[in-house]
């Protein structure tokens, strides 16, 4: 028992190391939204390039996401998180440094990138490392760790936001020290048994198996892992077959309705909404995303303990629901009672609150189960990819929707997405709780 609880200790430390890719992540969320009101003074920036400010980061992680999967299975796990931390530190410090526009840009465009390939690889490498038993209790952490970092940097920006002079460049700065974090982090961690044995590096893969599960458990876990690699022998080519049609567009589908209800509008642009629409000053507007941030957490972490409770469709449907409603309130608000920015705060944290138990968390765990094993790594491949492109998408184009349509307007057309997403939840999503993924894969012959 005491072996056990070693164990149990160890794989826990080495997961949380590892999910310290999504607390970088989450604390760029946070600095992108507070900086950019600050960045357009700066640079005087309008919608449009504002826009590209938020996006690059976006377009980064199309491309980290698909170098990551195929640097991962090259080189390792390991090897390709230290590269990303190493990259954000320099993006980050590149756009600590910037005195132009292009440099800025490029700076979060490689930061995008190694987002992208940190996001696709830390869970990854914590499903193949953690035992059977604590596997999706431990992949959660890295959800926690990015609604955490996001938490953790709209604090921090609330404090630097009253430096009088250049202000961002600090935000990007205190950036660094959670990608620096994972870099020292990752010098003693192992690398993933799977992989190892994936390169025919057997000894190693059982001196790390020794380390994360009981030794009389060694022997199994290397078979079972020797099975799973030899059921993954799917190709892209059977991912667009008939057999696997559904569950792709259903992926595809969920990894868009996630983004396109307009969440990251809140995320990236908070502090401008906040600043430009409720009659907030900066400094408040800087701080009220404390609040989104507190919401974002506890809800994160409400869907976290009952998505194997109420089950996947529950909670996406409610989810969606209760954006739609939340937005049709703010954009009511917005049009009728513009500048009361204690009010306006209600409907946004009601919104955030459904997205953090709803699509925040039930969507990846649905993606996960869609598949069956030889496929699922292609598959939740070009689902984030799809996620990415249309988080890029929406970014780009917020504060070019409000130019032409108001704020009230933009806010009614996104619940009007929440409806539509709602009902081809309803229509399209099986529940997969409690199922086999055999029983899973055998809805789609049916």
């Amino acid at each position: 028992m005491q072996g056990n609880g070693r164990t149990s200790l160890f794989v826990s430390l080495v997961a949380a190391s590892a999910a310290t890719a999504g607390l970088f992540y989450g604390y760029d969320v946070a600095v992108i939204n507070s900086a950019l009101v600050f960045l357009r003074a700066s640079y005087q920036l309008g919608p449009v390039q504002t826009e590209l400010v938020a996006t690059m980061a976006f377009w980064g992680c199309v491309v980290g996401a698909a170098l990551g999967g195929w640097a991962s299975d090259r080189f390792g796990r390991r090897p390709v998180l230290l590269s990303s931390g190493i990259f954000f530190c320099v993006a980050d410090f590149s756009a600590v440094m910037s005195n132009h526009l292009w440099l800025l840009m490029a700076a979060r465009a490689l930061a995008g990138v190694a987002i992208g390939s940190a996001l696709l690889v830390a869970p990854l490498y914590i499903a193949e490392i953690a035992p059977a038993h604590v596997r999706g209790r431990l992949v959660t952490l890295n959800q926690l760790a990015i609604v955490s970092g996001i938490l953790i940097g709209f604090t921090c920006n609330f404090e630097l936001a009253g430096i009088a002079h250049d202000n961002w460049r600090w935000m990007f700065a205190v950036g660094t020290l959670p990608a620096l974090a994972l870099c020292a982090l990752l010098f003693w961690i192992p690398e993933s048994p799977r992989w190892l044995l994936q390169n025919g590096q057997r000894e190693q893969a059982s001196a790390v198996l020794r380390r994360t599960v009981p030794e009389a458990e060694v022997e199994g876990a290397l078979a079972e892992i020797d099975v799973a690699l030899h059921e993954e022998m799917g190709s892209y080519r059977e991912l667009l077959g008939q057999a696997l049609r559904k569950p792709l567009v259903l992926a595809v589908m969920l990894a868009i309705i996630q983004q396109v209800t307009g969440v990251n509008t809140v995320l990236f642009y908070g502090a401008i909404i906040f600043a430009e629409h409720t009659g907030a000053s900066t400094s408040q507007a800087v701080g009220m995303n404390i609040l989104v941030g507190v919401v974002n957490l506890l809800f994160t972490i409400v869907g976290l303990l009952l998505i194997d409770r109420l089950g996947r469709r529950p909670l996406l449907l409610t989810a969606t629901a209760g954006m739609g409603l939340s937005l049709v309130a703010f954009a009511t608000m917005l049009h009728y009672l513009p500048g009361r920015s204690a009010l306006l705060l209600v409907p946004v944290l009601g919104y955030v609150a459904c997205f953090a138990f709803g699509l925040g968390t039930a969507v990846w765990v649905c993606m996960a189960e869609l598949f069956p094993n030889r496929i699922r790594g292609r598959a939740m491949s070009v689902a984030t990819m799809v996620l990415w492109i249309s988080v890029s998408c929406v970014t780009a184009t917020f504060l070019s929707l409000i130019k032409v349509f108001t704020a009230s307007g933009v806010f009614l057309g996104y619940a009007l997405v929440c409806a539509a997403s709602f009902v081809y939840i309803f229509v399209r999503l099986p529940e997969t709780k409690n199922r086999t993924l055999e029983e899973i894969e055998s809805i789609w012959k049916q």
